[in-house]
């Protein structure tokens, strides 16, 4: 029961994107499209769980038992960085049309700081393994969930009958905002 609330924190409570506000760049950046946000959702959320378990190896076998603690932020930013190029790398073999439409987002992936954090949350929290996995992938479902629903509402919205004023950057700010409110609204579900 334990690692089911962690989960449904991560994804809805204590969403990145509309509660830690970390991961805006590719949130507003991808979300135009349902497809290419749905992608970036996966490749995001696939990064953040390979990373979770790399930097908690890491840390637990590494950095903490030789007390080099220090080292922490660019080990993690190293794994992640590594880890982002195999990803890239992956997509651009598996699939030609999705890497061009995630085109520089893909590598912007490697300054995600949604994944930075969670690597460094799972260390400052102290997660067991599998908390750390499970917290993972539920701050990529989350991840995913926040950018997919922004990507269907912009979709919609270029339907719309927007004011001149409001097209573009300013609603796509202010549907954020709508959204970041909407998902406050679970944290008393907990």
């Amino acid at each position: 029961m334990e690692l089911i609330i962690l989960f449904i924190s991560a994804a809805l409570i204590n969403n990145f994107v509309l509660a830690y506000f970390l991961g805006i760049c590719p949130f507003i950046g991808v979300s135009g499209k349902i497809t290419s946000a749905l992608s970036m959702g996966i490749a995001v959320t696939f990064v953040m769980t390979v990373t979770s378990i790399v930097s908690w190896l890491i840390n637990y076998k590494i950095l903490i038992p030789y007390n080099l603690t220090f080292l922490t932020i660019p080990s993690f930013i190293l794994v992640i960085a590594s880890l982002v190029q195999f990803v890239e790398m992956v997509i651009k073999k598996v699939s030609q049309p999705l890497y061009r439409a995630l085109g520089i987002f893909l590598p912007l992936i490697t300054t995600n700081c949604a994944i930075l954090g969670l690597a460094l949350f799972g260390a400052m929290r102290e997660y067991s393994f599998i908390q750390n996995i499970i917290f993972a992938l539920g701050a990529g479902s989350g991840f995913t969930l926040a950018i997919v629903l922004m990507a269907g509402i912009r979709e919609e919205l270029e339907l719309a009958n927007v004011p001149d004023a409001f097209r573009g950057a300013p609603i796509t700010l202010i549907v954020a905002g709508i959204l970041a409110l909407a998902f406050m609204g679970f944290a008393g579900m907990i």
